[in-house]
């Protein structure tokens, strides 16, 4: 299938015409996005979109499937097909069924019921036509299992609170608690440090930037140029923060968790890496939200254009001089 080939609702010129400038700002070249599965895919869809004519887009009439929903169901066959395994599904709580994952419209999202409950009793994932959503959708391409146990924690925990508030007050930011709290910012703004340096995770917990980030610069993984010496590198989970990195401005923080892995890891293909870290993050998750005390505190701040090799001004270490960004803090007790 060309990358074009869209299976989408048919829309007004002036709708596919906003559709298409607002993705065509996307650096699919930025290194914060070379994890991401289907990459190849999702870049040539969406600026061939972004470019095309209108009368060049092939747009299927395929009732309640917008843009995006459309392009993420091919990567998500496309990626099944490459890999040969099933596509993902989702984790089953409470007396919901396992699902295969799959891409719908906003507009399928029933009236009262949340968006969290949706996914996890269907495997359904509305999805708009925006930026939030496509990289929303990346990261279920390219994390499917820890994205699963997120919902799953979600399910848990809405369940848990189902007698204490109204049905339509469930997914309230302001009532959702310390677990869902903590899962909704690593989901939206989350990052990973993966590393075979313990000390290089022990710095990003302490806020000690030179020895997390200056000193080891040499032994950090470039994400444009992978190599089997590396010792450290960060792969983004944040769909909010992949919006935000759209115009990368300094003062950006990720909130994100440390796995510790042996050297062998930055011998495997990118693809490898991903599978492997998306089974250990999903485990690693699963720890952290069973936990009686879990907040987002739990998360280390990350600048993450502090990370080697995602901003050129980093090389100079005066970058990191800046109080207003690289903060001395006050770490949670254990």
């Amino acid at each position: 299938m060309s990358p074009i080939d869209l299976p989408v609702t048919v829309h007004s010129n002036n709708a596919i015409n906003a559709k298409k400038s607002l993705f065509a700002n996307i650096d699919w070249q930025a290194p914060w996005l070379c994890h991401l599965s289907q990459l190849t895919y999702l870049s040539q869809t969406i600026e061939q979109l972004s470019a095309a004519h209108n009368n060049s887009v092939n747009l299927d009439n395929t009732e309640h499937l917008d843009v995006v929903a459309g392009v993420l169901n091919i990567a998500l066959i496309q990626q099944s097909d490459d890999s040969q395994i099933p596509q993902p599904t989702t984790k089953p709580a409470l007396d919901h069924d396992r699902h295969t994952l799959n891409f719908v419209s906003q507009n399928v999202l029933p009236e009262g019921v949340g968006y969290e409950q949706f996914i996890g009793s269907t495997g359904n994932i509305p999805t708009r036509d925006n930026l939030h959503d496509l990289f929303n959708g990346s990261i279920w391409l390219t994390f499917p299992k820890t994205k699963a146990v997120l919902n799953y924690y979600h399910m848990l925990e809405i369940s848990k609170r189902s007698d204490e508030q109204d049905s339509d007050e469930q997914d309230n930011q302001s009532n959702r608690g310390r677990v869902r709290d903590t899962i909704t910012v690593f989901d939206e703004n989350g990052a990973v440090l993966v590393t075979s340096n313990p000390s290089v995770g022990e710095a990003l917990i302490n806020f000690d930037w030179q020895g997390c980030l200056i000193a080891p610069r040499a032994s950090w993984d470039n994400p444009k140029q992978p190599h089997a010496d590396a010792q450290a590198a960060v792969y983004i989970f944040g769909h909010a923060l992949l919006e935000q990195l759209i115009t990368p401005r300094k003062p950006l923080c990720a909130h994100s968790v440390i796995i510790n892995v042996d050297q062998n890891f930055f011998a495997l293909s990118m693809p490898e890496r991903i599978a492997f870290l998306d089974d250990a993050l999903a485990n690693y998750m699963d720890r952290l939200l069973s936990k009686e005390d879990v907040v987002p505190r739990h998360l280390s701040p990350l600048p993450i254009l502090g990370v080697p090799h995602f901003w050129t001004d980093n090389i100079n270490r005066d970058f990191y001089d800046d109080n207003y960004v690289f903060r001395s803090g006050r770490r949670r007790s254990k």
